[in-house]
């Protein structure tokens, strides 16, 4: 029979190996929760369109935003109105007005923050290494569609506008020696 002496040690033992386990689980899991809830404005993944089109239009607003860098950076349209279903792409300028090489990461998230589960990018330039050299200008574009299940939620079915708000952030991780 084991003393209690010797199961207490051991009970907290496991105690502390589990939420060693869970804090290093913690951040893909709560990644994991947006992604699947669209919690917080998270926006979702998609490798191929809907079958499927639907006659309700939604008005997609494009707020831009620089932290910390000498880039100018907007959309090409600040409002479109899209069907749901159907694939959409934005084009979003950037320049560089400084006087050397930077780099960004762009980060997004979708207000109201419960239409996030329902819109889904097949392409974006978001969350990848971005360089732009004194003087340069570029063109990046994001391609998306809203889910037709939107209109299933009672949530979100009679939402008639939503924003994407971008932000791109300044990074000296990605800066080359």
């Amino acid at each position: 029979m084991i003393k209690s002496k010797t199961l207490t040690p051991l009970l907290l033992a496991g105690i502390f190996c589990l939420m060693l386990g869970l804090s290093f689980a913690a951040v893909p899991l709560y990644d994991l929760f947006c992604r699947v809830t669209g919690f917080g404005g998270t926006t979702q993944v998609s490798k191929e369109a809907p079958k499927i089109v639907l006659d309700k239009v939604v008005s997609v607003r494009f707020d831009t935003n620089v932290n910390n860098l000498t880039w100018d950076f907007k959309a090409k349209s600040n409002v479109i109105d899209v069907k749901v279903g159907q694939v959409n792409r934005i084009e979003f300028e950037v320049e560089n007005y400084g006087d050397e090489t930077t780099y960004g990461v762009a980060s997004f998230n979708v207000s109201p923050a419960s239409f996030g589960k329902y819109y889904s990018k097949l392409g974006c330039f978001c969350f990848e290494k971005q360089e732009l050299k004194a003087g340069e200008k570029a063109t990046y574009i994001m391609s998306f569609y809203l889910d037709p299940e939107l209109v299933n939620d009672p949530t979100v079915k009679n939402l008639q506008d939503v924003t994407m708000s971008y932000t791109f952030f300044s990074t000296d991780y990605y800066k080359q020696s």
